[in-house]
């Protein structure tokens, strides 16, 4: 069984390992051992903190209960863009125009912005590869709607996604070719790199005037907006429960950036608390979240349910125990996916 938990210091090596695996253009979670410690760190802090910090970074991996392993990994900043700036392009449309020569042209640019500072970000999704299956890339993605139902005073009402841009089977996003290289000299992976430790280079270097689209080579305009191929799914899984492309796109390789209300978010608005019956069977049908509502002790299985009563759901042993709840304990449920109640 599968179960979403928060980090803790012991998953250090488990992490360096799903590090390994990312690669090229998984910006938050690449294969150097500085950031993966100092991403451990900061998420440490984040669980240990007193009270309810204003930057947080909230990390959860995803452990098999039968063999220990850690498969997956997801996390929430609390809050991005306040203590270092937060960057990406905004799509817009500029009308270029000549009364005299009967001469009309929309064109479509793209401007440097800070336009969602302060948004909570949906970040570090990756699952490891033999992992991908039984639905447990929607249980590691969308576990974090249900910490955030439990605890929503610690985010923004509105939160976004970063979604990894496409790129050539080469690994070098045509967009950066078409616009980034031209201002950075540097290759995409020495830049996607740099920005993970420090993004101070980015205002720096990065184009004060708008970019007209039109004017960039043929394959950087097609990639605009398009996801790599290995992040589609999470892309779909996201724009499902009401996050959606409002035409901000990633400065390195062009991915489209996804933002919600939290109030728009399906898992968070359907999600409602029951008590749990611990029992013996095993229920069949539709696949629920459920998880239970300890902040540090946080965890969220994917399970099928019974109902047994008025706001009463049946709990297999199994998912008890990995939820560590007993008896009579509440807990938060939801439909895996768009669906009835119990």
């Amino acid at each position: 069984m599968m179960v979403v938990r928060p980090i803790t210091a012991a998953d250090h090596e488990a992490l360096r390992e799903l590090a390994r695996k990312t690669g090229q253009g998984f910006t938050s979670l690449q294969d150097n051992d500085e950031q993966v410690a100092r991403k451990l760190e900061t998420a440490l802090a984040a669980w240990d903190a007193g009270g309810i910090p204003e930057e947080a970074l909230y990390l959860f991996v995803m452990e098999d209960t039968t063999t220990g392993e850690v498969v997956g990994i997801s996390g929430i900043e609390a809050a991005v863009g306040l203590s270092e700036p937060w960057y990406n392009y905004h799509m817009g449309t500029l009308l270029h125009a000549s009364r005299e020569l009967g001469v009309r042209n929309l064109i479509h640019t793209l401007t440097l912005s800070n336009d969602h500072t302060g948004y909570s970000e949906l970040c570090t999704l990756f699952l490891a590869p033999d992992a991908r299956h039984s639905k447990n890339g929607a249980l590691l993605s969308k576990s974090r709607f249900m910490f955030m139902a439990e605890f929503p005073q610690r985010f923004n009402e509105y939160m976004l996604a970063e979604m990894r841009g496409y790129s050539d089977e080469n690994g070098v996003p045509p967009f950066w070719e078409g616009v980034g290289r031209h201002f950075f000299s540097l290759d995409f992976g020495e830049a996607d790199k740099l920005s993970s430790m420090d993004k101070v280079f980015i205002a720096e270097l990065m184009p004060k005037n708008p970019i007209y689209i039109n004017l960039l080579p043929e394959d950087a305009q097609q990639a605009i907006g398009q996801t790599h191929p290995a992040t589609t799914p999470a892309r779909k899984l996201l724009e499902a429960e009401g996050l959606c492309f409002t035409g901000y796109i990633d400065i390195f390789d062009g991915g489209p950036t996804l933002v919600a209300r939290m109030g728009d978010i399906r898992a968070i608005n359907e999600s409602c608390y029951a008590r749990a019956h611990v029992t013996s069977e095993q229920p069949e049908g539709e696949l629920y979240l459920v998880s239970s509502t300890s902040f540090n002790d946080f965890r969220c299985c994917m399970t099928p349910l019974s109902g047994v009563g008025k706001h009463v759901v049946g709990l297999p042993q199994a998912v008890a125990d990995a939820l560590k709840i007993t008896e009579g304990s509440t807990v938060r449920v939801v439909p895996l996916s768009s669906g009835r109640r119990i």
